[in-house]
């Protein structure tokens, strides 16, 4: 019997915490190897070897340069034994687009400092729509938008707000703080019993998770509505 070479040891030979996809979902992309991320990308290797094992080769390749390797072309890549049109694309693709990501500007986060802010953030996604939505403000602790989220889209008379998805959407993005927002395609700019309603009711379920609700919006083409202005929060 020939020697079982490392070569062909499989990815489900290595322990769960070794294999690429699975450390980065426990420990993050940071903790991953250039090797261990460029296995993800090609899934899979060949039958002498595995992707974790021909990532390393086509890295030894280019003395693990990743700027050599993103000057590669697709048919270049595909030299390798396991390496089709398919996967050589994907590999281009990601380095591409990590070379862009080093040249782009960070994008500059909005700071709300009032409502009036909050609603010049919301109003171009949900003032002039027929039908109504609601959505979310999440903040940092420097009151920064760190995303906008919206929750649910309903008819001309209202929408359903599901609690379990606004905190699920707000821990998702460790917010510090949220502002809620919706519209009414009526155009009025009074609160509903319901809206009342359900502002009190997230209030109080976020108190419990240490997460401050800073303002309710109503957003219209005319202008908008503020619970914290107008003392109902």
């Amino acid at each position: 019997m020939s020697e079982y070479s490392e070569n062909k040891i499989t990815m489900k030979h290595l322990a769960a915490e070794d294999r690429p996809r699975e450390k980065l979902m426990t420990r993050g992309k940071k903790a991953l190897t250039d090797a261990e991320l460029l296995a993800i990308l090609l899934g899979s290797g060949s039958r002498d070897e595995n992707a974790l094992t021909l990532s390393q080769r086509i890295l030894n390749s280019v003395e693990y340069d990743l700027n050599t390797l993103g000057r590669w072309s697709v048919r270049e890549l595909m030299r390798f034994k396991g390496i089709g049109a398919s996967k050589a694309t994907l590999i281009a693709a990601a380095l591409e687009l990590g070379g862009r990501k080093q040249h782009s500007q960070p994008v500059e986060k909005p700071q709300i400092r009032s409502s009036k802010d909050a609603y010049l953030c919301i109003a171009p996604a949900i003032a002039d729509l027929p039908h109504e939505e609601f959505w979310l403000l999440l903040l940092n602790r420097a009151n920064l938008v760190v995303a906008k989220e919206r929750i649910s889209s309903g008819g001309i008379a209202g929408t359903i707000v599901d609690p379990k998805v606004v905190f699920r959407r707000v821990l998702e993005h460790s917010a510090s703080s949220v502002i809620l927002a919706h519209n009414h395609p009526s155009g009025t700019l009074r609160p509903s019993d319901a809206d009342i309603a359900l502002t009190k009711k997230l209030v109080i379920a976020a108190e419990s998770l240490d997460i401050q609700i800073l303002d309710h919006l109503i957003a219209t083409e005319r202008g908008y509505y503020s619970f914290a202005d107008e003392g109902l929060l």
